[in-house]
């Protein structure tokens, strides 16, 4: 059958099968990922590649990659953007389109007026190693004509995955047996060779690429022979900054057979009294339905919010319904939430930061900045 016309739809049987196996349950530095995916899915390691082929052709899946564990590679942080209405579109359009360095580019709101409302763009930020968050923050600021941002740096992290089409059937209240494990945040300086593996690594495959030797045309890509491109790659990935390797599906836009991943995208904010932070963010990212949950110091303008995490549901209600378990999960768990709040996303852009020294330098070229002042 010809690539077009396999089924590329996430309903397909087949197609399901895969991406709830793909999109976040691969691990790690994976040397052979289709193959392990065929066997996890129990499919031919052939119908693999071509589906995931066929729904890479048709914009089902958006990309696919081995991911970084970015927040142990360079500084990062979420952003609130405080921008007037009349400047947020072109805002939103300059942080998807020319910034290399902001991630997911959200606009959301709430469902009534409250503390944190007025900040309707938000983003993920990183910077490569040796240069600043806060500097870069601001040169965004004054070229978008933000009037204010808050900068709100992970902690630890509970929860970072995907898997949409897997989370679908989830009830609300499902969780695991034990708490969610605790990830720092602390940045790993890597040398020359395996910043070089490195970007060879984590740029994203293209329909052509997706071939079950995987890693030879990367490794040429590197300068190095096969054997030492994947011996650096099990080394980056025993110190903790690689991953996973995912299939990323467009969960916003209509895909293939007009159908959507995902409707609505949920910014779920908690505040838990100090010294509780750890303990409340491990019972939060133990609950199925989460794909991100964090530790993150909102401020004042967010009510001192200091949990947060993000769910992904076809339906508003559904996504309330798993919310609601999870707050009378906290409370039977013995912990205070003084205030919680639902940030509804509505137009995204999603691309994984550039953390590379040699882009930030050619970024700051591009936009007539001495990269030295960024420091």
């Amino acid at each position: 059958m010809l690539l077009g016309e396999l089924p590329a739809a996430v309903s397909d049987p087949v197609n399901a099968a895969i991406l709830a196996v793909s999109e976040d349950r691969l691990s790690g530095f994976q040397e052979d990922p289709f193959g392990e995916i065929a066997q996890r899915a129990a499919l031919p390691v052939q119908t693999v590649l071509e589906r995931i082929r066929a729904m890479c052709s048709a914009g089902t899946i958006r990309r696919v990659r081995q991911t970084l564990m970015a927040t142990n590679l360079a500084q990062g942080a979420l952003v609130a953007w405080q921008v007037d209405s009349e400047a947020l579109h072109a805002a939103f359009e300059y942080m998807a389109c020319e910034d290399p360095f902001s991630g997911h580019v959200v606009i959301r709101t709430t469902d009534a007026a409250t503390p944190g409302s007025t900040y309707r763009l938000w983003t993920t930020l990183k910077v490569p190693q040796g240069y600043s968050l806060e500097k870069h923050a601001e040169f965004l600021r004054r070229k978008v004509g933000a009037t204010h941002f808050r900068l709100m740096p992970a902690k630890k992290l509970f929860v970072l995955g995907v898997g949409h089409i897997r989370r679908r059937a989830i009830e609300p209240g499902s969780r695991a047996d034990q708490p969610a494990d605790v990830q720092d945040t602390s940045v790993v300086e890597l040398g020359a060779k395996e910043w070089q593996v490195l970007a060879a690594l984590k740029r994203e495959f293209e329909p052509s690429e997706i071939v079950r030797d995987l890693w030879s045309a990367r490794a040429a890509e590197a300068k190095l022979d096969l054997a030492s491109f994947l011996a650096v790659a099990r080394s980056l990935d025993e110190r903790r900054v690689i991953g996973r390797f995912s299939t990323f599906l467009e969960h916003v836009k209509a895909t293939a057979n007009n159908e959507r991943v995902t409707r609505y995208n949920a910014l779920f904010h908690w505040r838990v009294p100090a010294g509780r932070e750890i303990d409340a963010g491990r019972e939060v990212g133990r609950h199925h339905i989460m794909t991100h949950a964090y530790w993150r110091e909102a401020g004042p303008e967010f009510r001192n919010v200091n949990i947060m995490g993000v769910a992904h549901g076809l339906e508003k209600a559904r996504l309330l319904e798993h919310k609601a378990a999870i707050d009378a999960h906290l409370a039977e768990a013995g912990v205070a939430v003084a205030y919680t709040n639902v940030f509804w996303g509505g137009r995204s852009e999603i691309k994984p930061s550039e953390i590379s020294p040699q882009a930030y330098q050619d970024f700051c070229e591009r936009e007539g900045i001495d990269a030295d002042a960024m420091r």
